[in-house]
């Protein structure tokens, strides 16, 4: 059985939903609260095992509800449950701890399955904002890539690519159409800027850091 607080500040919406909820013999409703100071009083009072709550809040908005509410109840899983799709609003609520964000235009059949696979143990995102959190993931690995690279100059790269793939020096100036002298202080640049002592350690770091699939988005 799970114990849910519905959090929202229209009364109609919290009827709605409770009558919804309340139709499913795994939900119990333990109450009700129209504010994010309510919220913590009644869930310090009941211990759902899940607080459904609008971001849309008077005072302080939902995303700071569900941060104080996982700071105060770790094991508490808090879904938004919202109107809105707004990426900072999404990515704002995922990093106060949300297990869930499911937007209210969802059928009432999707927001019960999402309220179970919850109380799973799974974290829930309404398929309309998964490939925004896809893509933004894919923008912070991209951005880490860079970073790890951001010192070195475009012929570096290259050659830092070729160390990774096991090239000797004088295969990797073959390959380049360069002097083996202009290839070792390449390779002793590298080391240097990315502080590392030997080719070894170069391949590593390049594998680590995904350098092939870099370098193709550089290229």
């Amino acid at each position: 059985m799970l114990r849910i607080l519905i959090v929202d500040d229209h009364e109609v919406v919290r009827l709605g939903l409770r009558a919804l909820l309340s139709r499913n013999p795994e939900f119990v409703v333990v109450d009700e609260a129209g504010s994010v100071d309510e919220a913590l009083e009644k869930t310090r009072q009941h211990r759902p095992d899940i607080v459904v709550m609008d971001i849309r809040l008077p005072g302080q908005n939902g995303v700071e509800g569900c941060r104080l509410i996982k700071n105060a109840f770790p094991n508490i899983h808090v879904i938004i449950l919202t109107s809105y799709a707004e990426d900072e609003l999404l990515f704002e609520a995922i990093s106060a701890g949300a297990t869930g964000y499911v937007l209210k235009q969802v059928g009432g059949d999707d927001l019960v399955r999402a309220i179970q696979r919850i109380g799973q143990g799974e974290a829930m995102l309404d398929p309309a904002v998964t490939q925004r959190v896809l893509e933004r993931v894919r923008q912070a690995a991209r951005q880490e890539q860079a970073a790890a690279f951001t010192d070195l100059t475009e012929q570096e790269l290259r050659v830092l690519g070729l160390v990774a793939e096991g090239r000797t020096n004088k295969e990797i100036a073959r390959t380049l159409f360069l002097g083996e002298g202009t290839v070792r202080n390449y390779v002793s640049s590298i080391l240097s800027k990315l502080n590392l002592t030997n080719r070894a350690e170069a391949a590593a770091y390049a594998v680590r850091h995904n350098l092939q699939e870099y370098l193709q988005e550089f290229s």
